[in-house]
């Protein structure tokens, strides 16, 4: 064996190899039935606090006054209207807010959206340069940040935000949606009680599905690496989700739906999947930009993108592609192209299944923007995907197979 086939045989063993990996997630959990009183035991009792919201359906389900009755006797201000895909703008008065009231603490109540505006904020009241948008458009020293402790309420399960350490941030006034991941930016604790979802609407209980599902996928279909038990773990959560999904979205009322429901979206971007295998994030980064444009639900673009991402990309995908048709959709018959057609169909059903259209054209939206959305990669120098060959020509052509 010459010194050339020597050097292409170790190519390929390291890229069929699990990766080395550094883990960490020092976020607590506590989940169940009524423990959101635990938050009084959580967060030093001479904290000023601020707690972040949203739009105000906490006031609706009852989950404010647990969480004023576990806060009673403490210093804290309150911060709400914090959107969906949080804006820079919104976030920077609650900064300014926070820091004119000498908050040391976070309290997030809310779903990702909220969890995500408050891990900037936790980043942003410290920070010393001039605008923090700088820190999301150049993340070298992202790591480097002072970062203010926060605990979390969640009350809507779908992006994991409640244990882990990114966050995507939107700045309309830019057209802008981008993500950052400071390494030690984890809630201290995070309570979840499955009993929140009882009173959400079908859309947002569509939106986490898809959220949580995709999350899986962008850390599974990739190429193989010998990781087997984080594929077998990232296959649990799929097939999980495969079965309760389409019983949830008709009855949201059903503790133990919810209750598997709320840990898959936990453990589906935690660390746990992701550990020494590769990721591909194209479709997220695709939907981020749709987003930015259209103003589409984060889940909703999802499931636009990520078929027809799968159905381009299936060349490099093939053989991850197969294993999923075969473990979660128990597709095991016909040709290799067959199989892998028939797994990216079920995919694209399923969402289709909890509500969720999976076409451009059913959102009014046509071909006249691919090129501005392409560009935007191009100008960032970002070519995406595990093997970081989805270039702009690639991007218009997921884009023109979302049609």
């Amino acid at each position: 064996m010459n010194d050339a086939s020597i050097a292409e045989e170790d190519v390929i063993l390291f890229r069929y190899n699990m990766n080395n990996f550094i883990f960490k997630n020092p976020t607590k959990l506590i989940f169940g039935k009524g423990q959101i009183a635990e938050i009084s035991k959580e967060i030093p009792f001479d904290s000023k606090i601020m707690v972040t919201y949203g739009g105000g359906s906490i006031f609706n389900n009852g989950i404010y006054d647990q969480v004023m009755t576990a806060l009673e006797g403490r210093h804290y201000i309150e911060f709400g209207g914090i959107e969906s895909n949080p804006d820079y703008d919104t976030l920077m008065k609650a900064v300014r807010i926070a820091n004119d009231n000498g908050a040391n603490y976070l309290l997030a109540v809310g779903g990702g959206s909220v969890i995500d505006g408050t891990k900037f904020i936790a980043a942003a009241m410290k920070y010393k340069g001039d605008c923090p948008w700088d820190f999301m458009v150049d993340q070298k020293e992202v790591d480097k940040l002072e970062l203010v402790p926060f605990g979390v309420v969640l009350t809507l399960p779908a992006t994991a935000s409640e244990m882990n350490e990114g966050a995507v941030i939107s700045r309309r006034e830019k057209k802008e949606k981008l993500a950052f991941h400071p390494a030690n930016n984890f809630p201290r604790f995070s309570v979840l009680d499955p009993q929140v979802c009882f009173s959400l609407p079908k859309r947002q209980i569509s939106n986490g599905i898809v959220d949580t599902f995709c999350h899986v996928l962008e850390q599974y279909l990739t190429y193989p690496t010998n990781s087997l038990l984080q594929e077998r773990f990232s296959e649990s959560i799929l097939i999980t989700l495969k079965d309760i999904g389409p019983k949830l979205y008709e009855n949201s009322n059903d503790y133990d739906l919810c209750a598997n429901f709320m840990i898959c979206a936990t453990m589906g971007l935690n660390g746990f999947t992701s550990m020494g295998v590769p990721q591909d994030w194209a479709t997220h980064m695709i939907g981020h930009e749709l987003t930015a444009q259209f103003g589409l639900d984060h889940a909703v673009t999802l499931a636009l993108v990520g078929p027809s991402l799968m159905r381009v990309m299936k060349e490099e995908k093939r053989e991850m592609i197969m294993q999923y048709g075969e473990r979660v959709w128990n597709i095991c018959e016909g040709s290799e192209d067959e199989r892998v057609d028939a797994a990216i169909d079920a995919t694209q059903y399923f969402y289709e299944r909890v509500g969720i259209k999976t076409h451009l054209r059913d959102y009014d939206i046509g071909s006249e923007y691919f090129d501005e959305i392409a560009n935007r990669f191009n100008t960032r120098g970002w070519c995406l995907g595990e093997n970081k060959t989805v270039n702009c020509a690639k991007v218009i052509e997921i884009l023109q197979g979302c049609l």
